[in-house]
Protein backbone atom coordinates (compact mmCIF):
# COMPACT_ATOMS: atom_id res chain seq x y z
CA UNK A 1 0.00 0.00 0.00
CA UNK A 2 1.19 3.64 -1.13
CA UNK A 3 1.73 5.71 1.57
CA UNK A 4 -0.55 8.77 2.74
CA UNK A 5 -0.14 12.08 1.19
CA UNK A 6 1.07 14.06 3.82
CA UNK A 7 -0.72 17.10 4.75
CA UNK A 8 1.97 20.26 4.89
CA UNK A 9 0.32 22.99 7.20
CA UNK A 10 1.98 25.98 9.22
CA UNK A 11 1.88 25.82 13.06
CA UNK A 12 -0.78 28.62 12.99
CA UNK A 13 -2.60 26.19 10.08
CA UNK A 14 -2.72 23.42 12.80
CA UNK A 15 -3.89 25.38 15.38
CA UNK A 16 -6.65 26.88 13.13
CA UNK A 17 -7.71 23.39 12.41
CA UNK A 18 -7.02 21.73 16.34
CA UNK A 19 -9.46 24.62 17.44
CA UNK A 20 -12.11 23.71 14.62
CA UNK A 21 -12.24 20.30 15.70
CA UNK A 22 -12.78 20.91 19.28
CA UNK A 23 -15.74 23.47 18.13
CA UNK A 24 -17.20 20.92 16.35
CA UNK A 25 -17.16 17.87 18.51
CA UNK A 26 -17.68 20.40 21.85
CA UNK A 27 -20.50 23.00 21.00
CA UNK A 28 -21.87 22.06 17.22
CA UNK A 29 -22.68 18.21 18.14
CA UNK A 30 -24.60 19.59 21.17
CA UNK A 31 -25.94 22.57 18.93
CA UNK A 32 -27.27 20.36 16.48
CA UNK A 33 -28.10 17.57 19.01
CA UNK A 34 -30.71 20.06 20.67
CA UNK A 35 -32.20 20.51 17.40
CA UNK A 36 -32.89 17.51 16.22
CA UNK A 37 -34.65 17.21 19.60
CA UNK A 38 -36.63 20.22 19.27
CA UNK A 39 -37.53 19.31 15.72
CA UNK A 40 -38.84 15.46 16.79
CA UNK A 41 -40.51 17.33 19.83
CA UNK A 42 -43.26 18.93 17.28
CA UNK A 43 -44.46 15.49 16.12
CA UNK A 44 -44.61 13.82 12.44
CA UNK A 45 -41.17 13.84 11.28
CA UNK A 46 -42.28 12.92 7.88
CA UNK A 47 -42.87 16.26 6.68
CA UNK A 48 -40.59 18.54 9.20
CA UNK A 49 -38.91 20.54 7.82
CA UNK A 50 -36.68 21.92 10.92
CA UNK A 51 -36.20 18.38 11.15
CA UNK A 52 -34.42 17.33 7.68
CA UNK A 53 -32.43 20.43 8.13
CA UNK A 54 -30.83 19.48 11.36
CA UNK A 55 -30.11 16.33 10.12
CA UNK A 56 -28.51 17.62 7.18
CA UNK A 57 -26.56 20.16 9.40
CA UNK A 58 -25.61 16.95 11.81
CA UNK A 59 -24.58 14.69 7.96
CA UNK A 60 -22.29 17.97 7.08
CA UNK A 61 -20.63 18.80 10.81
CA UNK A 62 -19.80 14.62 11.24
CA UNK A 63 -18.48 14.59 7.68
CA UNK A 64 -16.10 17.74 8.34
CA UNK A 65 -14.85 16.49 11.33
CA UNK A 66 -13.95 13.44 9.79
CA UNK A 67 -12.42 15.54 7.43
CA UNK A 68 -10.17 17.57 10.20
CA UNK A 69 -9.42 13.69 11.79
CA UNK A 70 -7.84 12.50 8.38
CA UNK A 71 -6.01 15.98 7.65
CA UNK A 72 -4.02 15.24 11.16
CA UNK A 73 -3.75 11.83 11.26
CA UNK A 74 -0.88 11.94 8.04
CA UNK A 75 -0.04 16.20 9.20
CA UNK A 76 3.42 17.48 8.93
CA UNK A 77 3.85 20.62 10.63
CA UNK A 78 6.48 23.23 8.72
CA UNK A 79 7.68 25.23 12.01
CA UNK A 80 7.88 28.98 10.76
CA UNK A 81 11.61 29.42 12.93
CA UNK A 82 12.96 26.69 10.38
CA UNK A 83 11.64 28.40 7.21
CA UNK A 84 14.88 29.36 4.80
CA UNK A 85 13.47 32.68 3.50
CA UNK A 86 15.67 32.98 0.38
CA UNK A 87 13.73 30.51 -1.44
CA UNK A 88 10.09 30.06 -1.95
CA UNK A 89 8.08 26.99 0.07
CA UNK A 90 5.34 26.51 2.38
CA UNK A 91 4.98 29.29 5.15
CA UNK A 92 6.53 31.50 3.30
CA UNK A 93 4.97 35.23 2.30
CA UNK A 94 5.77 36.25 -0.64
CA UNK A 95 5.42 39.15 -3.73
CA UNK A 96 6.06 38.39 -7.43
CA UNK A 97 5.04 40.58 -10.25
CA UNK A 98 3.01 39.54 -12.93
CA UNK A 99 3.83 40.22 -16.72
CA UNK A 100 0.75 39.83 -18.09
CA UNK A 101 -1.15 42.01 -15.95
CA UNK A 102 1.74 44.65 -15.51
CA UNK A 103 0.87 44.79 -11.57
CA UNK A 104 2.56 43.00 -8.18
CA UNK A 105 0.77 40.18 -6.41
CA UNK A 106 1.14 39.47 -2.40
CA UNK A 107 0.42 36.09 -0.74
CA UNK A 108 1.51 33.14 1.26
CA UNK A 109 2.08 29.42 0.42
CA UNK A 110 -0.18 27.08 2.58
CA UNK A 111 -0.27 23.72 2.74
CA UNK A 112 -3.32 22.21 0.58
CA UNK A 113 -5.69 22.72 3.59
CA UNK A 114 -4.84 25.91 3.87
CA UNK A 115 -5.52 27.01 0.87
CA UNK A 116 -7.87 30.67 0.76
CA UNK A 117 -7.59 32.66 -1.99
CA UNK A 118 -9.67 35.56 -0.46
CA UNK A 119 -6.93 35.72 2.49
CA UNK A 120 -3.68 35.80 -0.13
CA UNK A 121 -3.37 32.27 1.00
CA UNK A 122 -2.08 29.84 -1.93
CA UNK A 123 -1.65 26.32 -1.94
CA UNK A 124 1.89 24.75 -2.70
CA UNK A 125 -0.19 22.42 -5.25
CA UNK A 126 -1.49 24.77 -7.22
CA UNK A 127 -0.04 25.24 -10.53
CA UNK A 128 1.42 28.46 -9.32
CA UNK A 129 2.36 27.44 -6.34
CA UNK A 130 3.81 24.15 -7.34
CA UNK A 131 5.86 26.27 -10.02
CA UNK A 132 7.02 29.05 -7.64
CA UNK A 133 8.52 26.55 -4.74
CA UNK A 134 12.56 26.39 -4.56
CA UNK A 135 12.52 29.82 -6.35
CA UNK A 136 14.71 32.80 -5.10
CA UNK A 137 14.31 36.53 -5.67
CA UNK A 138 15.18 37.55 -9.16
CA UNK A 139 14.26 34.59 -10.46
CA UNK A 140 12.05 34.41 -13.44
CA UNK A 141 9.37 31.90 -13.18
CA UNK A 142 7.19 30.74 -16.03
CA UNK A 143 3.41 28.40 -15.52
CA UNK A 144 2.01 26.40 -17.45
CA UNK A 145 -1.75 26.45 -17.19
CA UNK A 146 -3.78 24.82 -19.68
CA UNK A 147 -2.74 26.50 -22.97
CA UNK A 148 -1.39 29.83 -20.95
CA UNK A 149 1.77 30.23 -20.10
CA UNK A 150 1.78 32.81 -17.46
CA UNK A 151 5.62 34.65 -16.32
CA UNK A 152 6.12 35.96 -12.93
CA UNK A 153 9.13 37.18 -11.26
CA UNK A 154 10.02 36.89 -7.78
CA UNK A 155 10.58 40.15 -5.85
CA UNK A 156 10.80 39.45 -2.29
CA UNK A 157 10.01 36.27 0.56
CA UNK A 158 9.46 36.73 3.83
CA UNK A 159 8.98 34.17 6.68
CA UNK A 160 5.24 34.09 6.81
CA UNK A 161 3.82 36.75 9.36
Amino acid sequence: MADAKKNILTYAGLQELEAELEDLKVNKRKEVAQKIKEAREQGDLSENAEYDAAKDEQRDIEARIEDIEKILKNVEVVAESDIDDTKINVGCHIIIHDFEYDEDLEFSIVGSTQTNSLSGKISNESPLGHALIGHEVGDIVEVEMGDTVSKYKVLDIKKKK
